[in-house]
């Protein structure tokens, strides 16, 4: 480092991972503050009182501000409780009332704690942004440009959930545990003496502290439920074979919790909100060789990834999978699979990958 370290803000949840990753940053002699947001309160999501998320709660912001103590860094706390409400979860409501599948981590990295975050610290002359997310910031050999990197530790590698990162915004991100596997990160917080090297993994949606997202619907937005009604459950031969307890109650794939008693195992394939009729038949009638993205981000030209081969990833717990991606319109691409895959689901983020670099990413429109 030369004389004038460069400054690193680093998002810290109060667990594990981002304290490590602040105390890495300082070891390498970056100038670091940490920084933890205000995101979400119990009352405003209801569930449990108490909490194992690791997001948001007292105990959380005081684990962040104890670890930057030690460190001898500044920590201050940000509340972004309204943005994340009118970005994360208003639109988390809207997808499900329109009979899709969202996914809240990726809204909220891309315009909660890149984007915003960084608008906010530009006064501060901050050079770079720092979290503990499982991933790595890599040059890409054909543009220069930088792309994100599977984690090391490919059982907790999180680059599917980073797609929307603007190109800007990664010029300016480091994460600091890209190269560190889970166990490797517990053995030297547990080193360290961290108070935080035995904190517990997060949970998947940070702000619905039971994992119960039709409780989260019915009790904060009932006005989805009461705009939501009860409809028909059809098969392959457009048979009514059951009535459905509202489209939000339900995501394409599903196999258990629909109520019917057909004798065999039934799968969602399809969700009807135009006419509230929810499709269902085999594992086979779920499987589709293409489907339809928009909302995309590039993180290399277009023309290094259209109309190439490349890998496609539809879900966190999936493999990437060959296929091709051709421009149909100027909002929308069409991704088109070497093999026909299961469980497309609207909603839900297809991230395209160049062997293990992230490249782009969209939200997948319909099948």
């Amino acid at each position: 480092m030369n004389s004038s370290p460069k400054k690193v803000v680093i998002a810290m949840s109060g667990g594990v991972d981002s304290s490590l990753a602040a105390r890495l940053l300082v070891e390498q002699g970056y100038d670091v503050t940490g920084i933890t947001m205000k995101l979400w309160g119990y009352l405003d999501t209801g569930g449990r009182p108490t909490h194992d998320s690791n997001c948001c709660s007292l105990d959380d912001i005081n684990n962040a501000k104890a670890e930057c103590a030690l460190l001898g860094i500044p920590h201050y706390t940000l509340d972004m409780s309204a943005e994340f409400k009118q970005i994360v979860m208003d639109n988390f409501v809207s997808e499900y009332k329109a009979g899709r599948t969202p996914n809240p981590c990726i809204v909220c990295n891309t315009e909660i704690k890149w984007h915003g975050l960084l608008n906010k610290l530009d006064d501060l002359g901050v050079d770079f942004l720092a979290t503990g997310h499982y991933a790595r910031r890599v040059k890409h050999e054909r543009s220069g440009n930088w792309v994100i990197g599977r984690g090391e530790d490919r059982k907790k590698d999180q680059s599917y959930v980073l797609w929307g990162i603007r190109s800007e915004d990664l010029d300016r991100t480091l994460f600091p545990l890209g190269d560190l596997s889970k166990q490797e990160v517990r053995k030297l917080a547990a080193a360290a003496d961290m108070r935080t090297a035995d904190t517990p993994e997060s949970m998947e949606i940070c702000f619905v502290p039971d994992n119960d997202y039709r409780r989260f619907l019915n009790q904060q937005y009932p006005e989805v439920v009461e705009s939501s009604p009860k409809g028909d459950f059809v098969n392959s031969k457009g048979e009514v074979i059951g009535q459905h307890q509202g489209v939000f109650n339900y995501t394409v794939g599903q196999r258990k919790g629909l109520g019917l008693a057909t004798g065999e195992r039934v799968f969602i394939n399809k969700i009807d909100v135009e006419n509230n009729v929810i499709h269902i038949g085999d594992k086979k009638e779920t499987e589709a060789h293409s489907f339809i993205v928009n909302s995309c981000n590039w993180l290399v030209p277009e023309s290094l990834i259209l109309d190439r081969p490349l890998k496609v990833q539809i879900r966190y717990n999936h493999d990437a999978k060959p296929a091709v991606i051709n421009r149909i319109s100027d909002e929308e691409i069409k991704v088109v699979f070497e093999n026909p895959e299961s469980a497309i689901t609207p909603g839900q983020s297809a991230v395209f990958f160049e062997g293990d670099q992230v490249i782009g990413g969209g939200i997948i429109k319909s099948v």
